[in-house]
């Protein structure tokens, strides 16, 4: 598990992480979202260790990270901008990787080749493209066997079938060997299909933190329309987050259950009324208009 309690962090001034809060359960896919300048990477460094909290705490385990050789041996890192020794080959950082991780699975390094294919393992890595160097970085990380996976866009400048084979191996790990796995991708619908929960992240803070189905069913689009042509005064309490409209038919984006909310419009006797579930990206536009980050319209 991973606990992050109240943590702040501040550089040269600038608050980074304030009062940030989430946890990871063991065995699941947590995807962090949110807008630049969030917090995603700075949270990220905390929790492998890298950066040290100015105050609250960050918990692997029930163990701190930071200086802790023992709990950094269970987390691997795959992070947005890969980084190896200058002249070093894959098979060379097999070996690095086999003396820093107790559990390194040479086994398992040499079954992996077949899924990565291209990659040819003596080349220096700097030679590799980004998407070569993105498939050795998973075949190093996935060899290392550990508890905690955590990712910073991890599939960028993957093809899509990479991407579904690096996706399937990892999904393969967390049911079979219970692996955790956070991930930080500005990639949702990628994070909507593998994800069991999800962290919105804005200025430093975690807006909400629910599981995926939960998240899904707390939002609904409902398109209506009406005899009249005319949308209702709907009472206030109806949380109605943005309202559009094309011809008579109005789309609401409503937070609360599918179920009560038709239930409520259907006193207003639309001739028209049909719920739709949102996307992960949808769902992240509109709590996000919340904070000053809504889509607005622009007149070019």
């Amino acid at each position: 598990m991973i606990k992050v309690n109240n943590v702040v962090k501040t550089f040269e001034g600038f608050r980074a992480l304030d009062g940030l809060t989430m946890t990871a359960e063991k065995g699941s896919i947590y995807g962090l979202v949110g807008p630049n300048g969030a917090g995603k990477s700075t949270i990220l460094r905390h929790i492998i260790g890298v950066y040290r909290p100015d105050s609250g705490s960050v918990l692997v385990d029930g163990q701190p990270v930071y200086e802790n050789p023992a709990v950094k041996a269970k987390i691997a890192t795959i992070p947005d901008e890969l980084y190896y020794f200058a002249s070093a080959s894959t098979r060379d950082m097999m070996r690095f990787y086999r003396g820093m991780y107790p559990q390194f699975d040479a086994k398992r390094y040499e079954a992996l080749k077949d899924a990565f294919p291209e990659v040819d393992e003596k080349q220096p890595i700097r030679r590799l493209s980004k998407g070569m160097q993105k498939q050795s970085a998973f075949w190093l990380a996935l060899c290392c066997q550990p508890e905690v996976l955590v990712l910073d866009e991890p599939v960028d400048g993957l093809d899509p079938v990479m991407r579904r084979q690096v996706w399937s191996l990892l999904m393969g790990d967390v049911a079979q060997r219970g692996t955790t796995v956070l991930v930080s991708s500005h990639n949702l619908r990628e994070l909507e299909d593998v994800c069991d929960h999800v962290g919105i992240l804005s200025h430093g803070k975690v807006l909400l933190e629910r599981s995926l189905t939960d998240l899904q069913d707390n939002v609904v689009k409902l398109q209506v329309a009406f005899q009249d042509g005319q949308l209702p005064q709907l009472p206030q309490d109806m949380n109605v987050l943005h309202t559009t409209q094309v011809g008579r038919v109005f789309t609401l984006i409503v937070r609360g259950s599918p179920a009560d909310i038709k239930t409520r419009m259907a006193v207003y006797s639309p001739i028209l009324m049909e719920a739709l579930p949102l996307s992960l990206e949808e769902i992240f536009i509109y709590e996000m208009g919340g904070e000053d980050y809504g889509v607005r319209d622009i007149v070019l």
